[in-house]
């Protein structure tokens, strides 16, 4: 026996409000997976199917993977979605919920993930060049950017920071992380530079005394995510500012872990600023800077015992283009034997 479709999407607002009220799901989980059964039922109403079984469940990973590109991680977290709907479904006693298919289905190995970038130094300094700080706007997205790269905070973090959570006399922050996990950053000169400018325009804003919000939008309420992400979006445009890969408000996040990397800071260190539970999942935010890469290949034994021989004269390397023929060709140039 199976769920009737229809039957399926029935207490949606049921299992969020659930989720919401006795987990605490963080409000940005919430629109995730509001977003993933979303996607869930257009693909329903799109094959017109009327029951949930495996074969549903199969083509939707096919759906996810081949027509919008899904990465493993990102199908996975649709499929917990669903299972985690599912299970609800269960204890709210709709029937045939027991055989719902989602808990049988496997879960993706990461092979065909592709791996975030991150920034070098100097095109974050191009990043935040091309922020106009001459209005109060500009002034509030750099700033909340700043936060982002400095601290590596997600957007959603910057979203929940009010303004009792600022300590500039101690330089320290207090961040509220995924799965309402607390944690103080301390901040540099630098940054608290950034916030005091923001802070010296922000009751421009209208109707600022009304939300404890740090950041706040053109209507005077808390500075929506889309609107982080959409006016990132918009400085990412500028003619000065080019890379070869996708960025993202994500992207500044990892760039922090990659930086301080570089600059041999412990990784327990990293994982403790990024907040991470373990250093499992603060490896992937770790991208070696070239330059740190040669750096490491130069120290292998091999390299410095070559090293060693030419610097004591007892090997001497040259490299001889030879004198080019009437033919074109080098006359010193290999010439295979012939058979």
């Amino acid at each position: 026996m199976a769920v009737i479709a229809n039957d399926f999407f029935q207490h949606v607002d049921d299992f969020f409000d659930y989720r919401k009220r006795i987990y605490e799901i963080s409000p940005q989980t919430i629109r995730s997976n509001r977003v993933d059964l979303g996607l869930f039922e257009k693909f329903i109403k799109s094959i017109k199917e009327k029951i949930i079984n495996g074969t549903v469940a199969i083509g939707f990973q096919y759906y996810l993977k081949n027509q919008r590109d899904n990465c493993g991680a990102s199908i996975n977290r649709k499929l917990f979605a669903l299972r985690s709907y599912g299970n609800f479904l269960k204890l709210y006693g709709v029937s045939g919920a027991d055989a719902l298919p989602f808990y049988d289905v496997l879960k993706i190995r990461q092979g065909y993930r592709k791996r975030p970038s991150a920034l070098t130094q100097e095109q974050i300094g191009i990043l935040f060049k091309s922020i106009d700080d001459d209005t109060i706007l500009g002034i509030r997205d750099y700033a909340a950017y700043a936060l982002m790269y400095q601290l590596g905070l997600r957007v959603g973090e910057v979203h929940e920071l009010n303004l009792a959570d600022l300590d500039l006399e101690n330089n320290k922050i207090s961040v509220m992380g995924k799965g309402k996990k607390p944690r103080t950053l301390h901040m540099n000169d630098e940054l608290i530079k950034i916030l005091s400018q923001y802070l010296a325009v922000r009751d421009q804003f209208y109707n600022n005394w009304l939300t404890p919000a740090l950041f706040v939008s053109k209507k005077g309420n808390r500075l929506a995510i889309r609107t982080m992400e959409d006016n990132f979006n918009k400085i990412l445009k500028s003619p000065s500012f080019n890379v070869p890969f996708k960025v993202t408000c994500h992207t500044l996040r990892h760039s922090l872990a990659s930086h301080l990397n570089d600059k041999d800071v412990d990784i327990l260190i990293i994982q403790s600023i990024l907040g991470h539970a373990t250093s499992r999942s603060t490896e992937p935010y770790i991208h070696p800077s070239h330059d740190r890469i040669r750096k490491a290949l130069e120290k292998l034994p091999g390299v410095k015992f070559v090293k060693e021989l030419i610097r004591k004269g007892e090997l001497n390397l040259r490299f001889q283009s030879g004198r080019r023929s009437d033919s074109g060709r080098a006359d010193n140039a290999f010439r295979p034997k012939k058979e």
